[in-house]
């Protein structure tokens, strides 16, 4: 028999979980659908983000940030270590323990705001007057009917053609998190977060990087001042990046994986490596959703097709996160499954795209949030810039890594701030102050004004916004 629910969720990650919490808090009877599995065959919710992607990124870099401190920055403080080793398993065991705790508590929050949870893969059935027939295909196959429902099946690794993921020398982002010893050459395919971030874990713990990167710029959605900032600290670091290459034929043997391509002059190379991640962007999770049983449309690239809303072409069903258009960030995903619980119960959500803000927890850190200079530029629009160094900020100094700046962009006219772009220490921290600021549509002279704790990294955001006056007090 049938379970009736006011709204079935199709996904446990970040958007889908989330959008299940919000229904229930506003008084609804919901389902929550997840297919993702621990070692042990039982739940783990969260999604990519939390099972491969962002929470167990975020573990390897703390631990092998810590690592390269011991390694080779202790000295500068009089602390001295010797006989510094990682012990990879180690690392990748509490990596997992952060994982699980994270799985754990999306299970009791979805318990805590009384959403029932169905372990499996969901699918459309068929639609009728009562509402949508999802299946669940788990341990126990069953049959759920809501009123409406909420599509939150995330995005999978794109496959270079020719060179499929095995998860042992060719990499997406699930097998990079699954290294277990530090490969001596490290190949990446893509200069993307999710590449990035891997390769500078695996080059602090000694692995020699080469990143084959297809476009002729670095980190091309970047502001461009950013952008070869970040370059030049990561050339230092020791991460050699190739752009404009053309990849070719990709083997992998026991030896390891050759990769074939060609520079940006046009000149034939070789590469070989231990392991190869290939980090080429995500594609949505729409296979196996059967989404033709119920004729719900979905684009050219297997996206849902929304509305600004997030309404599907079907009345009652609705898309958040990955599966749709719009940037594949975890936070995107929670706020538009927010704003989805909430138009469902009638209320007014909302989204706003340009104040998403974005991050890539390489060191140092990058972040930014609204448009970039060069957007600016495209786009006909008077502008005015500023920037600070960390090289000039008395916390950056005392904490040993002056590395990068904090540029902010104001409308020439109105003095709006347009655009915050920050590559240094605990960027995507010092973001979120634009973030507030850009919301509720600051000045660059409000930031300016206000006053920021002495000594504190986010006195390099207020003197960004006095430069942009040409008012700079400390540099």
């Amino acid at each position: 028999m049938s379970k009736q629910f006011d709204v079935v969720v199709i996904g446990g990650g970040p958007g889908g979980y989330i959008a299940a919490i919000r229904a229930a808090q506003l008084g609804m009877n919901v389902a929550c659908i997840d297919e993702w599995k621990n070692s042990k065959g039982g739940p783990a919710l969260g999604g990519t983000c939390t099972n491969v992607g962002c929470i167990p990124s975020k573990a390897l870099l703390q631990s092998s940030e810590h690592f390269d401190h011991a390694k080779h920055h202790f000295t500068d403080h009089g602390i001295t270590a010797t006989e510094i080793t990682m012990d990879v398993a180690k690392m990748v065991a509490r990596k997992d323990a952060v994982v699980k705790q994270n799985n754990d508590g999306i299970l009791y929050l979805l318990k805590k705001n009384k959403v029932s949870f169905f372990h499996g893969r969901g699918s459309f059935v068929a639609a009728s007057e009562a509402g949508y027939h999802i299946k669940v295909a788990g341990a126990a196959e069953e049959t759920l009917v809501g009123k409406q429902v909420i599509v939150a099946t995330g995005s999978n690794a794109r496959v270079l053609p020719g060179a499929p993921f095995d998860e042992e020398l060719i990499l997406s982002n699930d097998g990079a998190l699954r290294v277990g010893a530090v490969p001596k050459k490290l190949g990446l395919i893509g200069s993307g977060v999710i590449g990035l971030e891997m390769g500078s874990v695996w080059r602090r713990l000694g692995s020699e990087v080469t990143i084959l990167e297809g476009l002729p710029t670095f980190l091309g959605v970047v502001d461009e001042q950013i952008a070869k900032e970040a370059h030049k600290a990561f050339t230092k670091q020791g991460l050699k990046i190739e752009l404009g290459v053309t990849v070719g034929e990709v083997k992998a043997s026991k030896a390891g994986v050759s990769i074939a391509w060609t520079n940006a002059k046009g000149e034939a190379q070789t590469l070989e490596v231990d392991k190869l991640i290939v980090s080429i962007g995500r594609v949505p999770n729409t296979i196996g959703l059967n989404a033709e049983a119920v004729s719900l449309k979905l684009d050219e690239r297997g996206a849902i097709v929304v509305d600004d809303l997030c309404k599907t072409n079907l009345p009652g069903v609705w898309a958040v996160g990955d599966v749709v258009r719009g940037p594949m960030l975890a936070h995107k995903a929670e706020e538009e499954g927010v704003a989805v619980a909430e138009r469902i119960a009638g209320q007014h959500g909302h989204v706003n795209f340009n104040t998403v803000p974005w991050v890539i927890y390489t060191s140092p850190e990058i972040a930014w949030v609204g448009q970039t200079e060069q957007q600016l530029k495209v786009a006909g629009r008077a502008y005015k810039s500023g920037a600070f160094p960390f090289l000039a900020n008395g916390r950056a100094r005392a904490l040993g890594d002056t590395t990068g700046m904090v540029k902010m962009l104001a409308d020439a006219t109105t003095d709006e701030i347009l655009g915050v772009h920050i590559v240094g220490p605990m960027a995507s921290e010092l973001i979120a102050e634009c973030v507030v600021a850009m919301e509720f549509r600051a000045s660059s002279e409000d930031i300016a004004r206000i006053c920021h704790a002495h000594p504190s990294l986010s006195e390099a955001t207020k003197e960004a916004a006095l430069a942009v006056d040409k008012r700079t007090l400390n540099f």
